[in-house]
């Protein structure tokens, strides 16, 4: 009968003693319980590199490349596993070998060749550091951002059009999102916004043609007037014996080099008329498309950021869009007032086209910085040519005035709370912008130094205090 004593209470038993028992059979060791203790310290984790399993074998020891490698228990090195038959290794030259650049048959052994590697097995790949790649490389990389600026140059149009409708998409959005508030689907609201745009769009155009059409209207009729007086001018008659002005002046009018200039200004003229109808068409286009796909576009662009940090990407983005939609619709309230301010002045004043007027007013009213100045300098040229001096000089004043009241008044109160950008923050950004890329560059400038200045506070700062 065999002995029931437990395992851990009978002495260890070497292979070379008998056994205790009928058979003479030797007990199998019993496994060690979770809790023993090992030679360092409890058994509980994973044994460490090199050291030997519970069976007795040791861990793989991993190569260089990150592949596991199989070891001897017995002498803890790596196996080498014998290639296959087929395969045929490369020999190493002896002293007295013969070359293979004669021998044949030496130069197939040499070059390991067999049945996969016909014209010998390949060599070791040329290291990162290797002269030839390193060279490779760093010209392939001066090539090819140099066909990325020309590229760029090439289609600057292109991207300052996509860049002015993505800009316009983000600033109407908001009003959208407060469509969409009132029960609204998306696609109901865009339209419903992008139609409002295109109206002011076509009233704006529609009131130039009026003043536009009546004054060259009057310009034609007014020729022969303006020739009749210039020739019973005493001034000038007598101007035109001392240095013969009329010849001289009809010997350029009639010279080719004359006409040819012409043809060309006005050919120039028109090119740039139907480029900035293009421009206009595409740039709303694109606007559209943009602003109908803006959720879209913005999780696209908020998953190529790291899964462990797109959730404050996103929402640094999300802030950054709300303060360009914030900048617009501030651009868009100090427009409106520029421009209903001056419609009510250029009435009580009985200014001619005052309606066209004050749209130019709020149109150029946009551009930050020198928009004001120049559209009151137009209101206040067409009074002088229209009207009288004393009109012209309460048009001047009244300019003076609204822009004082404008520039420290409205527009800090409105920009502080759209955009939270300092002053001095706005005049060198819109400078900065204007040298880059016009009227477009001042555009953007406020908006592009609003994120800048976030993310410095909110990321970079941040981080200056953790290192």
């Amino acid at each position: 009968m065999p002995d029931e004593t437990p395992h851990e209470d009978r002495p260890a038993t070497s292979p070379a003693q008998g056994g205790s028992g009928a058979g003479g059979d030797v007990p199998a060791p019993a496994p060690p319980a979770d809790d023993a203790p090992g030679p360092s310290g409890p058994a509980s984790g994973p044994p460490d590199e090199g050291e030997a399993r519970p069976s007795g074998a040791l861990d793989p020891e991993e190569a260089d490349d990150g592949v596991q490698k199989e070891r001897d228990p017995a002498t803890g090195g790596p196996v080498e596993r014998p290639l296959p038959a087929n395969v045929v290794e490369p020999v190493p030259p002896e002293p007295d070998s013969p070359d293979p650049a004669h021998d044949i048959e030496q130069r197939k052994r040499e070059a390991g060749v067999d049945h996969r590697f016909p014209f010998g097995r390949p060599g070791e790949p040329l290291g990162r550091a290797h002269p030839f790649i390193f060279g490779f490389t760093a010209a392939l990389g001066v090539i090819t951002a140099w066909m990325l600026v020309k590229a760029a140059t090439n289609a600057k149009s292109v991207i300052v059009m996509i860049v002015v409708a993505m800009f316009l998409a983000v600033g109407l959005n908001p009003a959208v999102e407060r469509l969409r508030r009132f029960g609204l689907p998306r696609a109901a609201a865009v339209g419903a916004v992008f139609l409002g745009v295109l109206a002011f769009f076509a009233g704006f155009v529609a009131s130039l043609v009026q003043p536009v059409s009546e004054q060259v209207t009057e310009l034609r009729k007014s020729i022969p007037d303006f020739v009749t007086q210039l020739q019973h001018n005493q001034r000038l008659a007598e101007w035109d014996k001392r240095y013969g002005l009329l010849d001289r002046a009809q010997a350029a009018v009639n010279s080719k080099g004359f006409q040819s200039s012409l043809t060309d200004t006005a050919t120039g003229i028109g090119k740039v008329a139907i480029n900035g109808i293009f421009q206009t068409i595409t740039i709303l286009i694109l606007t559209l498309y943009f602003l109908s796909s803006l959720p879209q576009i913005k999780t696209f662009f908020y998953q190529l950021a790291p899964r462990s940090r797109r959730a404050r990407v996103a929402l640094l983005g999300d802030e950054i869009l709300d303060r360009i939609g914030g900048y617009v619709a501030g651009q868009f309230t100090i427009a409106f007032i520029a421009g209903v301010s001056s419609y009510i002045f250029l009435e009580i004043m009985g200014v001619k086209y005052a309606l066209a007027l004050a749209l130019i007013v709020a149109v150029t009213d946009l551009i930050p910085l020198i928009g004001a100045t120049i559209g009151a300098v137009i209101v206040c040229l067409v009074s002088f040519l229209t009207g009288t001096i004393t009109e012209t000089v309460i048009c001047v004043i009244f300019y003076v005035v609204y822009q004082q009241v404008e520039n420290y008044f409205v527009y800090p109160r409105v920009m502080k709370r759209t955009v939270d950008v300092q002053p001095a923050v706005t005049v060198v950004a819109a400078l900065i912008g204007a040298a880059l890329l016009g009227v477009v560059g001042a555009l953007l400038a406020i908006p592009t130094a609003a994120a800048i200045a976030l993310i410095i506070r909110e990321v970079v700062m941040p981080r200056q205090e953790t290192m």
